[in-house]
């Protein structure tokens, strides 16, 4: 099968083009549910390799709908759709666009898997495909590729967040709201914490849970969260953020030291999601190894006067389980213990 001359050139890729100044951001979502691991991500991610895939056959009624922060002028949108081996592609289907989100109109038919519009000129808030037949399959989506200005990013690190409140349907739309942050600040904390070989988890489970006494914890791609704690603090989502952090971080060695652990994923969230609410630290409490955001303000000091790659690099020993209390030197030309008394002075007022 032919490829439509508008795709070749993006699915031959097997990384996407740095991104330009001026870009606008997406979020995928779909009516149907997903298939294992071939999450919604991936039918925009720039890589014709992976593919979007439903759990169930889907209907007429369903769709896969890519969604922006607010309207760009779109030239042209292509979609390709079925398993990159031909199976469960799209014959009976339509990529439809919105101005405003809500009301869709037709722009192209698909025809032997794929559909193609050229020459739109038109303001953009949503793309939507859909089959206009109940199939006998499920849906599959390879890629999407937009031509447009401002330019839409492709995901550079697809992320699908699966959100389990069934133990609270009350946290839905508040679960919702996390869940769409935590997948929109996922590509800065795995560029944050990118290393040599290391690929970032495609899964997460987000799971809200009543008996949980805690704030929320990480392991194993899971997300816990306490019911109560987030009703009585609904702005906290930087909590869980800082819990995506540890999704990322994927530490397997035993012995490695909490409190820079902690303290990274503090940093990450306080210095780069939130900045400015990490609160002042006193030169009494400035202790490195004190943990989360108190040694994530000590990383922000060695970061800013000394490498402004420090959390990347002590992440990489983290993660290859290389990490020794001699790498301050290595970084700094100091110790640890030396680098504590200069930012406990640096507090001083």
């Amino acid at each position: 099968m032919l490829l439509p001359s508008l795709l070749f050139p993006l699915l031959i890729l097997a990384e996407p083009a740095p991104a330009p100044r001026q870009v606008e951001v997406a979020v995928v979502e779909s009516t149907l549910a997903t298939e294992g691991a071939r999450i919604r991500q991936f039918a925009f991610d720039g890589d014709a390799n992976t593919y979007y895939a439903s759990e169930k056959n889907a209907t007429k009624a369903d769709h896969l709908t890519l969604r922006f922060d607010r309207a760009v002028r779109v030239d042209s949108v292509a979609v390709i759709s079925g398993k990159p081996n031909g199976e469960d592609s799209l014959d009976a289907g339509t990529i439809a666009v919105s101005m405003d989100g809500a009301a869709f109109e037709s722009v192209a038919a698909f025809e032997e898997a794929s559909a193609s519009a050229k020459g739109l000129n038109r303001m953009v808030k949503a793309i939507r495909i859909r089959p206009t037949e109940d199939l006998k399959h499920p849906l599959v989506i390879r890629e999407i590729v937009i031509a447009s200005e401002p330019k839409v990013v492709t995901f550079r690190y697809p992320i699908e967040i699966a959100l389990d409140v069934s133990d609270a349907p009350e946290m839905k739309e508040w679960g919702d709201q996390a869940v769409r942050v935590c997948e929109r600040q996922y590509a800065m904390i795995c560029d944050e914490l990118a290393s040599e070989g290391f690929k970032p988890p495609t899964q997460i489970r987000m799971m809200l849970k009543s008996d949980y006494k805690g704030v929320a914890a990480a392991g194993g791609g899971r997300i816990t969260g306490s019911v109560a704690y987030f009703k009585s603090h609904p702005g906290d989502i930087g909590a869980m953020v800082h819990e995506t952090v540890h999704c990322v971080q994927s530490y397997r060695a035993r012995g490695l030291p909490g409190w820079l652990v902690e303290g990274i994923a503090d940093y990450i969230r306080f210095w780069k999601y939130e900045p400015g609410k990490a609160g002042r630290m006193t030169p009494e409490r400035a202790k490195y190894d004190a943990s989360y955001r108190t040694t994530a303000a000590f990383l922000a000091f060695v970061t800013a006067k000394y490498d402004a790659q420090a959390v990347n690099k002590l992440n990489a020993l983290l993660r290859d389980g290389k990490y020794d209390p001699g790498v301050w030197k290595t970084l700094t030309g100091k110790s640890v213990e030396e680098l504590n008394q200069e930012w406990r002075q640096s507090l001083v007022k």
